[in-house]
């Protein structure tokens, strides 16, 4: 089986390269615009014919795209979210028609949820800002493609190489930071934590890839991939701290309150949608997937990550 990953650079391309490698008899191949990649392109640029062109010489059998942008302006979004999977899905029409697609879309498309309710996939999505509205629009051209293709609709993930521009990846580096985490008189400044999300394993992630790429026959246009539970943002933080044996308080900026939220935590999303939990019951249907690993689990493993690549200023590293 040759499986062709774009976007294997990022964090959850990352996990999902590993994973597949690992897979008998199936030879993986990375594009993107990175010299190494063994398949040159770029879905936010290249014209369709010319994404074609570098398909058809792949000749892959399944394709995964991890490519994406989590921030940015509105533009750089809609470039590489929803004009890229929109190029892409016109690329393989012409170039691999036979090919099953798994594209990785975002909890974010369904904007606010209502508190103590799972969403579904057939819910209406309210995408609650630019980047949930990109990832929607992407999913939609996906899922209208008439390909062999699945969106998986992840959550908030969680696990080792958790990048800054998401909380568990911000707070995990104000964290490291701290000169003193056992001194109890410390402070971690964070904006509001009150929103509830749903947290997923990364690493549960690219297995629901694998499933999702090898599964037998058509899937459903759209699985959700999370924890299937929603747990207050605050309790993240709180276990992330424990993690790093930092004693001191977390000092939580009052709900509406921009002047609290510069250090992590607390962005506008969060007041706009204070609740997201995913129903996870067609994952396990169509996959037989489910997550495997704890929050607890996610939360060290990000940690154990962090403070091995962590170098302090004035420390030369080795």
């Amino acid at each position: 089986m040759r499986i062709l990953v774009l976007g294997a650079g990022g964090y959850l391309g990352g996990h999902v390269t590993e994973r597949l490698r690992a897979l008998p008899g199936a030879r993986v191949l990375v594009g993107g615009r990175s010299p190494e990649a063994d398949v040159a392109v770029d879905l936010a640029a290249d014209r369709p014919h010319l994404l074609a062109g570098a398909l058809a010489k792949a000749a892959p059998d399944v394709v995964v795209n991890c490519a994406g942008a989590t921030g940015g302006d509105a533009v750089t979004l809609a470039e590489v979210n929803a004009r890229g999977p929109a190029a892409l899905c016109a690329a393989l029409r012409a170039a691999a028609p036979g090919a099953r697609l798994v594209h990785l879309g975002s909890a974010a498309e369904y904007g606010p949820g209502t508190p103590g309710l799972r969403v579904a996939e057939s819910e209406p999505c309210a995408p609650a800002g630019p980047y949930g509205a990109t990832k929607l629009a992407g999913t939609v051209a996906v899922a209208s493609s008439g390909l062999d293709a699945v969106v998986l609709r992840v959550g908030n993930p969680v696990g080792a190489g958790a990048p800054a521009t998401g909380l568990p990846g911000r707070v995990a580096a104000l964290l490291a930071e701290v000169a003193d985490p056992g001194d109890p008189e410390g402070e971690l400044r964070l904006g509001d934590l009150s929103a509830y999300r749903d947290f997923v394993d990364v690493r549960d992630v690219a297995r629901a890839v694998e499933l999702a790429a090898t599964a037998p026959g058509p899937l459903p246009p759209v699985l959700n991939v999370g924890g299937g539970e929603a747990l207050p943002v605050r309790e993240l933080v709180r276990r992330l701290a424990d993690a790093a044996g930092f004693r001191g308080r977390i000092v939580e900026a009052a709900a509406g309150d921009g002047n609290g939220s510069g250090g992590g935590g607390g962005s506008e999303r969060s007041a706009r949608v204070s609740w997201q939990c995913s129903d996870i019951s067609a994952a396990g249907a169509a996959l037989g997937w489910a997550p495997a690993h704890s929050l607890d689990a996610s939360v060290a493993a990000l940690w154990e990550a962090r403070s091995r690549s962590f170098v302090p200023d004035g420390v030369a590293a080795p």
